[in-house]
């Protein structure tokens, strides 16, 4: 992964609540066996008609948000199922940082373990990002280490993020990475207990 300490993007914004998983990646499209490859499925049933055309009353099909790397949602965004392959068509169709008044538990914590910023603001908070990116196109900081969110217009929140998925994201890891921070230690517990 990819470390992400600051990002800087164009943001979606898909004023929605309840967004779940089925909705994000449709149950259909869980047949790959890597990673790649499911952002041409995100929100599919939103985004195309039942001849696979793209609706151009989609709001992610306008062009102006063709390069957006920032969602910005409704409370509850990513509830449903357990499904990991939901941060995986997010991640995979470009979004780096995520921002909604909550989310589900098992989301946010698959969004911390594929590289993708999970932001947590108040419900005005969202709600002025996304009337202003629905106006315009509007860019907006992230800014991991400061923890603040900001743009160029005066627009600045601050975030909570706990300590274990930020130095996470902070470095680029995932849980196995974690893992081979201690690899020293992990080769002299091997040699100290060597099974014959």
């Amino acid at each position: 992964m990819e470390p992400l300490k600051q990002h800087t993007g164009l943001v979606y914004p898909l004023n929605r609540a309840n967004v779940d998983t089925d909705q994000i990646i449709p149950k259909q499209f869980l047949k790959r066996i890597s990673r790649q490859g499911f952002g041409q499925y995100l929100f599919y049933n939103w985004r195309f008609d039942e001849k696979d055309q793209k609706k151009e009353d989609f709001s992610l099909n306008q062009p102006k948000y063709k390069n957006a790397s920032i969602l910005v949602g409704g409370e509850n965004f990513g509830c449903g199922s357990s499904r990991e392959h939901a941060p995986w068509a997010l991640e995979d169709f470009g979004f780096k940082v995520i921002i909604a008044p909550s989310f589900a538990d098992i989301f946010f914590n698959n969004c911390t373990k594929n590289g993708i910023l999970p932001v947590v603001l108040k419900e005005d908070e969202t709600q002025q990002l996304i009337k202003n990116a629905e106006a315009s196109d509007y860019k907006l900081t992230v800014d991991l280490e400061k923890m603040k969110v900001f743009d160029d217009k005066g627009f600045i929140a601050s975030f909570d993020l706990a300590e274990y998925p930020r130095e996470m994201l902070l470095n680029g890891w995932d849980e196995i990475s974690v893992t081979l921070t201690h690899e020293d230690k992990i080769t002299a517990f091997e040699k100290e207990h060597v099974v014959y």
